[in-house]
């Protein structure tokens, strides 16, 4: 019976694992307008799938997908990094990883957020 429960918390403790690194959002990087944030320092990380990302470019940005971001972060040259993801899965996976590693996430942008065209709505 012992095993049973010892199996029972092991599939708890990962299923709350993943539900927190997928849903939770992370404090600390806030939603910023690309427009208004201005700094040298930074790199724009575009983390979208390179069809969202060609359709939809942004000039200067480093085109790493989520699913590449393990294989290719060293190439990304400074450690301050500003973003942009088409939804929130995509950007807690992705600023999780880059603050391990040991990356500044100083702000982020999503392509598909519906707060922009409810702000666009009421002016």
């Amino acid at each position: 019976m012992s095993i049973l429960w010892l199996i029972a918390i092991v599939m708890i403790v990962v299923t709350a694992h993943l539900i927190y690194t997928r849903y939770v959002p992370i404090k600390g990087v806030p939603c910023v307008d690309p427009n208004i944030e201005c700094n040298h320092d930074k790199v724009t990380l575009d983390i979208r799938d390179y069809q969202k990302a060609a359709k939809d470019k942004v000039e200067g940005a480093i085109v790493i997908p989520v699913p590449y971001l393990r294989r290719y972060y060293s190439e990304i040259s400074s450690q301050s990094i500003y973003v942009i993801a088409s939804n929130h899965l995509e950007k807690n996976l992705a600023i999780r990883f880059l603050k391990n590693k040991g990356f500044h996430v100083i702000g982020y942008t999503l392509t598909d957020c519906q707060c922009k065209k409810k702000i666009e709505q009421m002016v």
